[in-house]
């Protein structure tokens, strides 16, 4: 039986991230994924980024056997198996295990609107911890600018997550760059990405 998931917008955005993550990741290292999901991301980008060491993480048990089936499938030597990390815990670094290369990026896709602002405030403050001067988190998803949604698409998108729950939503950019800096972290690049969203990249500065 192939527990194996599918995200459909992944076969349409991965080509895109992966063409920013060649850009911005400078030094070979470990690349640490936050809410990895069905490990789509992670399977397609692992062999394809050979210097690094991809690996992924999600809170949630049943992601994290999709992950696993999709590490079998792709039999990447640079993948690594599924680890349970949840960044709305102040804790949550501790669950990091020691990596045979330092981390020298956080990648978080399509997290910070579908989880709690704690989870937002807790991945950079966890960050902090994990990355060295220069260190990267990469970020994708929809953001509003100026407090207004960039698309009549992501207004509704927003609509929806925060039915589905009232803690979700499209976060201001401008709000996450504040989070971002009160953590030591500067805001390097912004890439305009297909269906209106993001590629947020920052870099930490001490």
């Amino acid at each position: 039986m192939d527990d194996r998931l599918y995200a459909p917008a992944t076969e349409r955005n991965r080509d895109a991230i992966l063409a920013v993550l060649k850009d911005e990741l400078r030094s070979p290292g470990t690349v640490l994924e936050i809410a990895s999901g069905t490990g789509e991301h992670g399977a397609y980008f692992a062999p394809q980024l050979p210097d690094y060491f991809w690996q992924p993480s999600d809170p949630n048990e049943e992601s994290r056997r999709s992950i696993t089936a999709w590490r079998s499938h792709v039999n990447a030597p640079n993948l690594g198996e599924a680890i349970a990390i949840d960044v709305t815990r102040s804790d949550w670094v501790e669950s990091v295990p020691e990596f045979p290369q330092p981390v020298v990026a956080i990648a978080a896709i399509n997290l910070i609107h579908i989880s709690p602002w704690e989870a937002t405030l807790g991945l950079f403050a966890g960050a902090k911890q994990l990355l060295s001067v220069d260190g990267l988190i990469y970020l994708y998803g929809a953001y509003k600018r100026g407090g207004q949604h960039t698309a009549p698409s992501n207004e509704a998108f927003d609509a929806s997550l925060q039915a589905r729950n009232p803690a979700w939503g499209v976060r201001n950019l401008e709000d996450v760059t504040a989070v971002a800096e009160a953590e030591q972290f500067r805001l390097d690049r912004i890439v305009e990405m297909p269906s209106n969203n993001l590629s947020v990249c920052f870099r930490a500065i001490a």
